[in-house]
């Protein structure tokens, strides 16, 4: 297997990034060889992704709507539970409440936690794809090419091979903010071990100048061929441009994120430098991207069949509170991830909401009242299979109390005087913060409660 560069190695993400980032490389790849070599875009590629991601989802987008539908029918018979024991708080009618909430679920088929296996399987995978998107040359190595060929004389050849690189590097990583979550110490001479392949060195520093370079915004590129810098690359230009070739979408490169289109042109102006009025287009696309971010999740949102929320059913509280953050916190974290992660989330809420359409007129023509009785059939079971199991339990209760009176039968009169003095002598015996002590007060309470009874008859 080929050494890509810094691949996130975290242990539950880290191969979930692996995977995504394997079937992105097939993508772009694809893209590539049947264009000819014309499209290279890891834009494109991502929205290939995200079509791809929620088709595999559809089982569940479609159990997900059928669990709405069949909660705005169930939501009735819900709220007549509620209100049956409105005001009830000890354990036995709460006990009934549940089992009764219970009952109805089954009847209708459904689970209170129908709508929670989606959101659990997206939320790793669109942590998974930041990590993908933060660092594409290390899932997708034509894009790696692009800094490491011809070999010998590549870009990153032409660093190594510059006197006190490392300390060139460093300081150019130093300069610059977006480019401050990369780690320095890649540049230490060790060998590191992911998913058991050895890098060497010279393959980590390689790996390290890639990362720096992948990110470096256009003043970066001008800083790196400074004189202070590197000044004799013969490339760099080149490089350049197929970096943003491959980055572009729609004029932003995925590879940043809104924050820093938009800081780069406040900044612009602050300065005076002239470049505010360019920078200003680049920041009104950015600023779009989590505004689009928003709109879409509402409207994926909207086409979806809503659980009534009425009275104070919890569950329908909880979901239209879900559904209210939701979008929110997408348009609030979409200004500091890579452009590149907001074009997949306005991408899968475009797919949920086309798929949402198709699932509706689907549903449309399912008869409800069927499925329910079916439901209701296999509730009906699944209670016959407990009460068999439940009168086994009685059965062997009876079976053990009759064994009991049967033993007690076999005693001589001798042994039933031992057994009754020995009981005798534990009563009188017993202390009393003992619970023998008083079980014997509860006993004498009730015996003569019985007997005043039977007098005053």
């Amino acid at each position: 297997m080929k050494i890509l560069m810094t691949k996130y190695s975290g242990a539950i993400l880290g191969p979930i990034a692996l995977v995504l980032g394997f079937v992105l490389g097939g993508i772009y790849d694809f893209i590539k060889l049947i264009t000819g070599g014309h499209v290279e875009n890891v834009g494109i590629s991502i929205i290939i992704l995200t079509i791809i991601i929620y088709s595999c989802l559809y089982p569940l987008t479609y159990k997900q709507q059928k669990f709405s539908r069949l909660t705005q029918k169930m939501s009735p018979e819900l709220q007549e539970i509620k209100k049956k024991y409105e005001g009830k708080r000890d354990q036995e009618s709460m006990q009934k409440m549940n089992m009764e909430t219970q009952a109805v679920y089954q009847k209708y088929g459904v689970s209170a936690t129908g709508t929670c296996l989606q959101f659990i399987i997206q939320m790793p995978i669109l942590f998974a794809l930041y990590r993908v998107f933060y660092n594409v040359p290390a899932y997708i190595s034509s894009v790696k090419d692009i800094f490491i060929t011809p070999a010998g004389s590549s870009i990153t050849d032409q660093i190594m091979n510059t006197p006190g690189w490392q300390d060139k590097m460093t300081n150019l990583v130093a300069g610059f903010k977006n480019l401050t979550a990369l780690r320095a110490d890649f540049f230490i001479a060790e060998s590191s071990n992911f998913l058991g392949q050895v890098a060497s060195a010279t393959e980590r520093q390689q790996n390290f100048i890639v990362d720096v370079l992948y990110k470096l915004p256009k003043e970066g590129w001008e800083t790196l061929t400074s004189s202070a810098y590197f000044p004799n690359l013969t490339n760099a230009d080149v490089v350049e441009q197929a970096v943003n070739h491959v980055n572009n979408f729609l004029g932003l490169n995925i590879s940043y994120t809104p924050w820093d289109y938009i800081t780069a042109w406040f900044n612009a102006v602050k300065d005076h430098t002239g470049e505010g009025t360019a920078l200003f287009g680049f920041a009104f696309l950015a600023l779009l991207i989590p505004v689009f971010s928003y709109l879409s999740q509402v409207l994926s949102i909207k086409v979806m069949p809503q659980a009534n929320t009425t009275g104070n059913d919890q569950m329908g509280a909880q979901m239209k509170s879900m559904n209210l953050l939701m979008p929110l916190m997408s348009f609030v974290i979409c200004f500091t991830v890579p452009v590149g992660l907001g074009v997949y989330w306005i991408g899968s809420a475009v797919v949920r909401t086309v798929q949402a359409l198709i699932i509706n007129k689907k549903l449309d023509k399912i008869n409800l009242e069927d499925i329910i009785e079916k439901n209701k059939e296999k509730a009906k079971k699944k209670r016959e299979k407990m009460g068999i199991y439940e009168n086994q339990i009685r059965n062997n209760a009876q079976l053990r109390t009759k064994t009991n009176v049967q033993f007690k039968s076999l005693l001589t009169d001798e042994e039933k005087e031992q057994q009754l003095t020995k009981a005798t002598e534990i009563k009188v015996n017993a202390r009393p913060d003992s619970m023998a002590y008083k079980a014997n007060l509860v006993k004498e309470f009730n015996e003569r409660n019985n007997a005043d009874k039977k007098s005053d008859n």
